[in-house]
């Protein structure tokens, strides 16, 4: 058995379609003429309904894909990590403080009596 693809359209959307066609008519057209217009808008109309689930089942994917990645890269880091951080500060300042006490001890010592 195959399984019948196409699908009854709704009745809002055939009204909707019915309404477009009525609304280009033309003067000398039958009413045969704008149950076909209507008809091809309807099918547009599904066509435009089906394209956006599509799109939205493959938003929905892509977005659970990236949150089952978010959530995998997550698990791992809720390990503890040591990580120790040593400064190394340099010598040249440490040296100029010293020198400076040094000067300013010799000023007072030799200069002030």
């Amino acid at each position: 058995m195959t399984k019948n693809s196409y699908q009854k359209p709704s009745p809002q959307t055939q009204e909707e379609a019915l309404k477009i066609a009525k609304s280009i008519q033309r003067p000398a057209q039958t009413k045969e003429q704008t149950r076909l217009i209507a008809q091809g808008i309807q099918k547009g109309i599904d066509l435009y309904k089906k394209q956006q689930k599509e799109k939205a089942r493959d938003l929905n994917k892509k977005l659970k894909k990236m949150a089952t990645q978010k959530q995998q890269s997550i698990e791992p880091d809720d390990q503890e990590i040591d990580v120790q951080l040593v400064y190394q500060q340099h010598w040249l300042p440490w040296l100029l403080l010293i020198l400076t006490w040094l000067g300013m001890g010799v000023y007072f010592l030799v200069l002030m009596p």
